[in-house]
Protein backbone atom coordinates (compact mmCIF):
# COMPACT_ATOMS: atom_id res chain seq x y z
CA UNK A 1 0.00 0.00 0.00
CA UNK A 2 2.76 2.43 0.74
CA UNK A 3 4.42 2.38 -2.99
CA UNK A 4 0.87 3.48 -4.33
CA UNK A 5 1.91 7.06 -4.50
CA UNK A 6 5.68 7.07 -5.77
CA UNK A 7 5.71 8.95 -9.11
CA UNK A 8 3.76 7.33 -11.69
CA UNK A 9 2.99 3.94 -9.39
CA UNK A 10 -0.44 4.46 -8.63
CA UNK A 11 -1.09 4.30 -12.82
CA UNK A 12 1.40 1.33 -13.07
CA UNK A 13 -1.05 0.12 -10.07
CA UNK A 14 -4.04 0.26 -12.10
CA UNK A 15 -2.95 -1.07 -15.19
CA UNK A 16 -1.61 -4.02 -13.41
CA UNK A 17 -5.13 -4.65 -11.73
CA UNK A 18 -6.79 -4.44 -14.98
CA UNK A 19 -4.09 -6.71 -17.07
CA UNK A 20 -4.86 -9.28 -13.79
CA UNK A 21 -8.29 -9.42 -14.22
CA UNK A 22 -8.38 -9.63 -17.78
CA UNK A 23 -5.85 -12.47 -17.68
CA UNK A 24 -8.19 -14.25 -15.23
CA UNK A 25 -11.45 -13.60 -16.74
CA UNK A 26 -10.04 -14.55 -20.15
CA UNK A 27 -7.81 -16.93 -19.25
CA UNK A 28 -8.04 -18.33 -15.68
CA UNK A 29 -5.45 -19.14 -13.54
CA UNK A 30 -2.25 -17.44 -15.67
CA UNK A 31 -3.59 -14.37 -13.54
CA UNK A 32 -1.98 -16.08 -10.37
CA UNK A 33 1.28 -14.79 -10.20
CA UNK A 34 -0.19 -11.25 -11.22
CA UNK A 35 -2.65 -10.71 -8.22
CA UNK A 36 -2.32 -10.90 -4.57
CA UNK A 37 -3.89 -14.04 -3.35
CA UNK A 38 -6.36 -12.96 -1.42
CA UNK A 39 -7.78 -11.10 -4.13
CA UNK A 40 -7.43 -14.12 -6.58
CA UNK A 41 -9.08 -16.36 -3.97
CA UNK A 42 -12.16 -14.35 -4.01
CA UNK A 43 -12.03 -13.86 -8.00
CA UNK A 44 -12.26 -17.70 -7.78
CA UNK A 45 -15.36 -17.89 -5.58
CA UNK A 46 -16.69 -15.05 -7.76
CA UNK A 47 -16.33 -16.53 -10.84
CA UNK A 48 -20.21 -15.66 -12.69
CA UNK A 49 -20.87 -14.69 -15.36
CA UNK A 50 -23.71 -12.65 -13.13
CA UNK A 51 -21.18 -9.95 -11.52
CA UNK A 52 -19.26 -9.49 -14.67
CA UNK A 53 -22.68 -8.13 -16.23
CA UNK A 54 -23.60 -6.64 -12.90
CA UNK A 55 -24.98 -2.76 -13.18
CA UNK A 56 -25.69 -2.52 -9.51
CA UNK A 57 -26.38 -4.31 -6.70
CA UNK A 58 -29.03 -6.29 -6.08
CA UNK A 59 -31.46 -4.93 -3.01
CA UNK A 60 -33.00 -6.33 -0.12
CA UNK A 61 -36.03 -5.03 1.36
CA UNK A 62 -36.05 -1.32 2.31
CA UNK A 63 -38.72 -2.21 5.35
CA UNK A 64 -36.91 -4.92 6.82
CA UNK A 65 -33.36 -3.15 6.04
CA UNK A 66 -34.53 0.01 8.23
CA UNK A 67 -36.01 -2.29 10.97
CA UNK A 68 -32.95 -4.26 11.51
CA UNK A 69 -30.36 -1.46 11.77
CA UNK A 70 -33.66 0.24 13.85
CA UNK A 71 -32.95 -2.47 16.65
CA UNK A 72 -29.33 -3.27 16.28
CA UNK A 73 -26.56 -1.51 18.98
CA UNK A 74 -24.97 -0.19 15.18
CA UNK A 75 -28.06 2.61 14.96
CA UNK A 76 -27.36 3.92 18.31
CA UNK A 77 -23.61 3.58 17.73
CA UNK A 78 -23.78 5.54 14.89
CA UNK A 79 -26.10 8.51 15.88
CA UNK A 80 -23.42 8.94 18.83
CA UNK A 81 -20.87 9.45 16.24
CA UNK A 82 -22.45 10.93 13.08
CA UNK A 83 -21.10 13.98 12.99
CA UNK A 84 -17.26 12.51 13.09
CA UNK A 85 -18.34 9.94 10.63
CA UNK A 86 -20.02 12.76 8.26
CA UNK A 87 -16.90 14.92 8.42
CA UNK A 88 -14.65 11.98 7.40
CA UNK A 89 -16.95 11.68 4.41
CA UNK A 90 -17.04 15.16 3.21
CA UNK A 91 -13.41 15.81 4.11
CA UNK A 92 -12.06 13.04 2.38
CA UNK A 93 -15.27 13.14 -0.60
CA UNK A 94 -15.24 9.45 0.58
CA UNK A 95 -18.21 8.03 0.86
CA UNK A 96 -18.70 6.03 4.43
CA UNK A 97 -20.96 2.43 4.75
CA UNK A 98 -21.81 0.61 7.79
CA UNK A 99 -23.56 -3.12 7.18
CA UNK A 100 -24.76 -6.12 9.06
CA UNK A 101 -22.83 -8.90 9.88
CA UNK A 102 -23.66 -10.81 6.31
CA UNK A 103 -22.42 -7.66 4.31
CA UNK A 104 -26.23 -6.03 3.66
CA UNK A 105 -25.54 -1.86 3.70
CA UNK A 106 -27.08 -0.29 7.13
CA UNK A 107 -26.05 3.57 6.66
CA UNK A 108 -24.10 5.14 4.35
CA UNK A 109 -23.30 9.06 4.38
CA UNK A 110 -21.10 10.10 1.39
CA UNK A 111 -19.28 13.25 0.09
CA UNK A 112 -20.57 15.32 -3.01
CA UNK A 113 -19.08 13.45 -5.88
CA UNK A 114 -19.21 9.63 -4.07
CA UNK A 115 -22.51 10.04 -2.69
CA UNK A 116 -23.73 10.47 -6.42
CA UNK A 117 -21.71 7.34 -7.94
CA UNK A 118 -22.96 4.72 -4.91
CA UNK A 119 -26.26 5.79 -5.80
CA UNK A 120 -25.93 4.63 -9.15
CA UNK A 121 -24.64 1.21 -8.08
CA UNK A 122 -26.73 0.77 -5.27
CA UNK A 123 -24.32 1.23 -2.11
CA UNK A 124 -27.01 2.60 -0.10
CA UNK A 125 -28.57 0.92 2.76
CA UNK A 126 -30.18 -1.99 1.72
CA UNK A 127 -27.66 -2.79 -0.93
CA UNK A 128 -26.16 -6.23 -1.04
CA UNK A 129 -22.25 -6.15 -1.24
CA UNK A 130 -21.61 -9.81 -0.01
CA UNK A 131 -19.06 -11.91 -2.36
CA UNK A 132 -22.32 -13.84 -3.73
CA UNK A 133 -23.99 -11.18 -4.77
CA UNK A 134 -21.86 -9.18 -6.46
CA UNK A 135 -18.00 -10.23 -6.38
CA UNK A 136 -15.17 -9.69 -4.74
CA UNK A 137 -15.10 -6.63 -2.82
CA UNK A 138 -13.29 -4.94 0.38
CA UNK A 139 -16.47 -5.34 2.45
CA UNK A 140 -16.53 -9.04 2.10
CA UNK A 141 -13.37 -9.35 2.31
CA UNK A 142 -13.20 -7.80 5.51
CA UNK A 143 -16.51 -9.71 7.07
CA UNK A 144 -14.78 -12.85 5.55
CA UNK A 145 -11.26 -12.62 6.94
CA UNK A 146 -12.27 -10.61 9.88
CA UNK A 147 -9.68 -8.57 9.11
CA UNK A 148 -8.92 -5.19 7.33
CA UNK A 149 -9.22 -5.04 3.76
CA UNK A 150 -8.36 -2.95 0.53
CA UNK A 151 -9.78 -3.53 -2.93
CA UNK A 152 -8.13 -1.35 -5.53
CA UNK A 153 -9.43 -0.57 -9.13
CA UNK A 154 -10.01 -3.93 -11.27
CA UNK A 155 -9.06 -6.41 -7.86
CA UNK A 156 -12.65 -5.20 -7.80
CA UNK A 157 -14.49 -8.94 -9.91
CA UNK A 158 -17.42 -6.64 -11.15
CA UNK A 159 -16.17 -4.14 -13.85
CA UNK A 160 -19.38 -1.32 -12.64
CA UNK A 161 -16.16 -0.73 -9.29
CA UNK A 162 -13.30 -0.75 -11.22
CA UNK A 163 -13.20 2.72 -10.87
CA UNK A 164 -13.24 2.68 -7.20
CA UNK A 165 -11.05 1.92 -4.40
CA UNK A 166 -13.00 0.61 -0.59
CA UNK A 167 -11.19 0.11 2.61
CA UNK A 168 -13.22 -1.77 5.28
CA UNK A 169 -12.64 -2.77 8.76
CA UNK A 170 -14.92 -5.35 10.80
CA UNK A 171 -16.80 -3.76 13.35
CA UNK A 172 -17.60 -5.75 16.65
CA UNK A 173 -19.30 -6.16 19.66
CA UNK A 174 -16.84 -5.19 22.20
CA UNK A 175 -18.09 -6.66 24.87
CA UNK A 176 -18.74 -10.25 23.21
CA UNK A 177 -16.73 -10.25 20.49
CA UNK A 178 -19.35 -11.05 18.16
CA UNK A 179 -18.93 -9.42 14.50
CA UNK A 180 -21.69 -7.04 13.98
CA UNK A 181 -20.88 -5.79 10.16
CA UNK A 182 -17.99 -3.89 8.90
CA UNK A 183 -17.16 0.00 8.05
CA UNK A 184 -16.08 0.83 4.59
CA UNK A 185 -14.59 3.82 3.20
CA UNK A 186 -14.97 4.00 -0.77
CA UNK A 187 -13.43 6.65 -3.31
CA UNK A 188 -12.28 6.48 -6.76
CA UNK A 189 -8.86 4.62 -6.97
CA UNK A 190 -7.02 8.12 -8.29
CA UNK A 191 -7.62 9.60 -4.85
CA UNK A 192 -5.94 6.23 -2.70
CA UNK A 193 -4.45 7.72 -0.04
CA UNK A 194 -1.76 5.69 2.12
CA UNK A 195 -3.34 5.49 5.27
CA UNK A 196 -6.55 4.97 4.11
CA UNK A 197 -7.00 1.13 5.35
CA UNK A 198 -5.90 2.84 9.08
CA UNK A 199 -8.57 5.35 8.90
CA UNK A 200 -11.09 2.45 8.26
CA UNK A 201 -9.74 0.79 11.10
CA UNK A 202 -9.98 3.35 13.18
CA UNK A 203 -13.70 4.54 12.23
CA UNK A 204 -14.13 0.87 13.15
CA UNK A 205 -12.77 1.40 16.74
CA UNK A 206 -15.05 4.34 16.73
CA UNK A 207 -18.30 2.80 16.82
CA UNK A 208 -17.20 0.03 18.76
CA UNK A 209 -16.00 2.34 21.35
CA UNK A 210 -19.40 4.05 20.75
CA UNK A 211 -21.25 0.76 21.40
CA UNK A 212 -24.54 1.26 23.91
CA UNK A 213 -23.11 -1.03 26.92
CA UNK A 214 -24.59 -4.58 27.40
CA UNK A 215 -23.93 -6.93 29.74
CA UNK A 216 -20.51 -9.02 29.12
CA UNK A 217 -20.55 -12.54 28.78
CA UNK A 218 -18.98 -14.02 31.62
CA UNK A 219 -14.92 -14.03 30.76
CA UNK A 220 -12.96 -16.91 31.39
CA UNK A 221 -11.12 -17.42 34.71
CA UNK A 222 -7.95 -15.81 33.90
CA UNK A 223 -4.65 -17.66 34.94
CA UNK A 224 -4.06 -15.57 38.24
CA UNK A 225 -5.95 -12.85 40.09
CA UNK A 226 -4.23 -9.30 39.95
CA UNK A 227 -3.40 -8.05 43.05
CA UNK A 228 -6.69 -5.64 44.16
CA UNK A 229 -4.27 -3.08 45.05
CA UNK A 230 -2.93 -2.11 42.10
CA UNK A 231 -4.14 -0.78 38.26
CA UNK A 232 -6.33 -3.63 36.80
CA UNK A 233 -5.66 -3.89 33.26
CA UNK A 234 -3.35 -3.38 30.79
CA UNK A 235 -1.86 -0.19 30.08
CA UNK A 236 0.20 0.71 26.73
CA UNK A 237 2.35 3.87 25.77
CA UNK A 238 3.18 3.69 21.75
CA UNK A 239 3.54 6.93 21.31
CA UNK A 240 7.22 8.37 21.32
CA UNK A 241 8.30 5.55 23.57
CA UNK A 242 7.15 2.02 24.58
CA UNK A 243 5.97 1.55 27.76
CA UNK A 244 3.73 -1.33 29.23
CA UNK A 245 2.31 -2.22 32.29
CA UNK A 246 0.22 -4.79 33.16
CA UNK A 247 -2.05 -4.57 36.52
CA UNK A 248 0.81 -1.75 37.58
CA UNK A 249 3.50 -3.84 36.74
CA UNK A 250 6.30 -3.03 34.51
CA UNK A 251 6.63 -5.27 31.35
CA UNK A 252 10.17 -6.20 29.82
CA UNK A 253 9.57 -6.82 26.23
CA UNK A 254 11.71 -6.94 23.35
CA UNK A 255 10.34 -4.74 20.04
CA UNK A 256 8.71 -7.29 18.42
CA UNK A 257 7.00 -8.76 21.21
CA UNK A 258 6.15 -4.53 22.45
CA UNK A 259 4.93 -4.70 18.71
CA UNK A 260 2.83 -7.88 18.70
CA UNK A 261 1.26 -6.65 21.94
CA UNK A 262 0.80 -3.02 20.58
CA UNK A 263 -1.28 -4.92 17.49
CA UNK A 264 -3.84 -7.11 20.05
CA UNK A 265 -4.44 -3.93 21.62
CA UNK A 266 -5.43 -2.27 18.91
CA UNK A 267 -7.66 -5.51 17.56
CA UNK A 268 -9.83 -6.00 20.80
CA UNK A 269 -11.92 -8.79 18.66
CA UNK A 270 -8.46 -10.74 18.39
CA UNK A 271 -6.59 -11.84 15.34
CA UNK A 272 -5.44 -15.28 13.61
CA UNK A 273 -2.18 -16.10 13.22
CA UNK A 274 -2.08 -15.26 9.39
CA UNK A 275 -3.43 -11.78 10.15
CA UNK A 276 -1.10 -11.12 12.76
CA UNK A 277 1.88 -12.19 10.51
CA UNK A 278 0.42 -9.92 7.56
CA UNK A 279 0.32 -6.72 10.06
CA UNK A 280 3.81 -7.47 11.77
CA UNK A 281 5.78 -8.58 8.81
CA UNK A 282 3.81 -7.20 5.74
CA UNK A 283 5.40 -8.80 2.40
CA UNK A 284 8.64 -10.17 4.53
CA UNK A 285 9.70 -13.93 4.24
CA UNK A 286 9.48 -14.51 8.01
CA UNK A 287 8.03 -18.26 9.07
CA UNK A 288 4.95 -18.78 10.81
CA UNK A 289 6.99 -20.85 13.46
CA UNK A 290 9.27 -17.61 14.35
CA UNK A 291 6.01 -15.71 14.95
CA UNK A 292 4.54 -18.32 17.38
CA UNK A 293 8.06 -18.31 19.20
CA UNK A 294 7.13 -14.45 19.84
CA UNK A 295 3.61 -15.04 20.90
CA UNK A 296 4.79 -17.56 23.23
CA UNK A 297 7.54 -15.37 24.96
CA UNK A 298 4.75 -12.79 25.22
CA UNK A 299 2.70 -15.14 26.63
CA UNK A 300 5.14 -15.80 28.94
CA UNK A 301 5.24 -11.83 30.10
CA UNK A 302 1.72 -11.51 30.38
CA UNK A 303 1.23 -14.71 32.88
CA UNK A 304 -0.47 -16.38 30.32
CA UNK A 305 -3.16 -13.99 29.68
CA UNK A 306 -3.22 -14.28 26.04
CA UNK A 307 -5.64 -16.56 24.28
CA UNK A 308 -5.17 -18.78 21.10
CA UNK A 309 -7.76 -19.01 18.01
CA UNK A 310 -7.43 -16.39 17.82
CA UNK A 311 -4.72 -14.18 19.50
CA UNK A 312 -6.81 -11.94 21.70
CA UNK A 313 -6.20 -9.71 25.67
CA UNK A 314 -8.60 -10.94 27.61
CA UNK A 315 -8.23 -7.94 29.78
CA UNK A 316 -8.88 -4.47 30.24
CA UNK A 317 -6.74 -2.54 27.60
CA UNK A 318 -5.54 1.16 27.43
CA UNK A 319 -3.37 3.01 25.02
CA UNK A 320 -1.93 6.45 24.33
CA UNK A 321 -2.91 6.03 20.40
CA UNK A 322 -7.13 5.77 21.39
CA UNK A 323 -6.76 8.86 24.26
CA UNK A 324 -5.22 11.10 21.59
CA UNK A 325 -7.83 10.21 18.97
CA UNK A 326 -10.68 10.89 21.17
CA UNK A 327 -8.83 13.82 22.44
CA UNK A 328 -8.76 15.22 18.62
CA UNK A 329 -11.86 14.22 18.14
CA UNK A 330 -13.65 15.81 21.12
CA UNK A 331 -11.93 19.10 20.09
CA UNK A 332 -9.41 18.99 23.03
CA UNK A 333 -6.43 20.04 20.83
CA UNK A 334 -4.15 20.84 23.91
CA UNK A 335 -4.81 17.79 25.71
CA UNK A 336 -4.27 15.47 22.60
CA UNK A 337 -0.79 17.38 21.94
CA UNK A 338 -0.05 16.85 25.92
CA UNK A 339 -0.81 13.24 25.57
CA UNK A 340 0.82 12.45 21.84
CA UNK A 341 4.32 11.96 23.02
CA UNK A 342 6.00 11.38 19.18
CA UNK A 343 5.94 9.11 16.44
CA UNK A 344 4.15 5.61 17.05
CA UNK A 345 7.15 2.66 17.71
CA UNK A 346 9.56 5.25 15.59
CA UNK A 347 11.57 2.72 13.53
CA UNK A 348 8.42 0.03 13.35
CA UNK A 349 8.72 -2.00 10.06
CA UNK A 350 5.31 -3.49 10.95
CA UNK A 351 3.02 -1.81 8.04
CA UNK A 352 -0.20 -1.66 10.06
CA UNK A 353 1.32 0.26 12.40
CA UNK A 354 3.21 2.58 10.49
CA UNK A 355 -0.14 3.25 8.77
CA UNK A 356 -1.39 3.97 12.08
CA UNK A 357 1.59 6.32 13.46
CA UNK A 358 0.93 8.34 10.25
CA UNK A 359 -2.63 8.60 10.61
CA UNK A 360 -2.20 9.53 14.21
CA UNK A 361 0.55 12.69 13.20
CA UNK A 362 -1.58 13.66 10.61
CA UNK A 363 -4.72 13.83 12.87
CA UNK A 364 -2.72 16.40 15.51
CA UNK A 365 -1.22 18.24 13.14
CA UNK A 366 -4.88 19.07 11.25
CA UNK A 367 -5.95 19.40 14.57
CA UNK A 368 -2.94 22.24 15.67
CA UNK A 369 -3.82 23.97 12.28
CA UNK A 370 -7.18 24.13 12.51
CA UNK A 371 -7.12 25.40 16.45
CA UNK A 372 -3.21 26.44 16.67
CA UNK A 373 -3.40 27.10 20.63
CA UNK A 374 -0.15 28.52 21.47
CA UNK A 375 0.72 26.38 24.27
CA UNK A 376 -0.14 23.38 22.41
CA UNK A 377 2.14 24.69 19.07
CA UNK A 378 5.12 25.20 21.15
CA UNK A 379 4.96 21.80 22.79
CA UNK A 380 4.30 20.35 19.57
CA UNK A 381 7.45 22.04 17.88
CA UNK A 382 8.99 19.97 21.09
CA UNK A 383 8.08 17.13 19.08
CA UNK A 384 8.63 18.04 15.15
CA UNK A 385 10.84 21.00 15.75
CA UNK A 386 10.99 21.84 11.93
CA UNK A 387 7.50 21.86 11.41
CA UNK A 388 7.31 25.53 10.60
CA UNK A 389 3.71 25.97 8.82
CA UNK A 390 1.60 25.24 12.49
CA UNK A 391 4.13 27.48 14.27
CA UNK A 392 3.37 30.11 11.28
CA UNK A 393 -0.21 29.43 11.66
CA UNK A 394 -0.63 29.90 15.15
CA UNK A 395 1.55 33.72 14.76
CA UNK A 396 -0.96 34.93 11.85
CA UNK A 397 -3.90 33.98 14.24
CA UNK A 398 -2.43 36.44 17.21
CA UNK A 399 -1.88 38.77 14.65
CA UNK A 400 0.36 40.98 16.34
CA UNK A 401 -2.06 40.90 19.53
CA UNK A 402 0.26 40.64 22.63
CA UNK A 403 0.89 37.20 23.87
CA UNK A 404 3.17 36.10 26.66
CA UNK A 405 4.32 32.69 24.23
CA UNK A 406 4.92 35.14 21.22
CA UNK A 407 8.43 35.40 21.38
CA UNK A 408 8.87 31.97 22.22
CA UNK A 409 6.96 30.98 19.06
CA UNK A 410 9.42 33.29 16.89
CA UNK A 411 12.09 31.65 18.61
CA UNK A 412 11.09 28.10 17.84
CA UNK A 413 10.25 29.64 13.48
CA UNK A 414 13.68 31.35 13.51
CA UNK A 415 15.41 27.92 15.39
CA UNK A 416 13.64 25.78 12.45
CA UNK A 417 14.90 28.17 9.35
CA UNK A 418 18.45 28.26 10.25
Amino acid sequence: MHDLHRGGDLHARRLDAVRAWTAFVERGDEAEPLVRPEILSSWRRSGTGRALQLAEAPLADERDTAAYFKDSPLQVAVARVEEELRRTAEDGDLVLAITDAETRILWTYGGRVMRRKAETVNFVPGGRWDEASVGTNALCLAATSGAPSMVFSAEHYAPVVHDWVCWAAPVHDPATGERLGVLDLSTTWDRTHPIGLATARVMARLIEQAMPTRPAAPADPAPAAPDPEERPGLVLRLLGRAEATLDGRRLLLNRRQTEILALLALHPEGLSLEQLHALLYGDHAVTLSTLKAEVSHLRHALGGQLTSRPYRLPMPVETDVDRVVALVREGRVGEAVEAYGGDLLPGTDSPALTDLGEYVAVAVREALLADPDPAAVLRYGELAPYDTEVVEVALARLAGRPHPLTPLLRARLAAASR
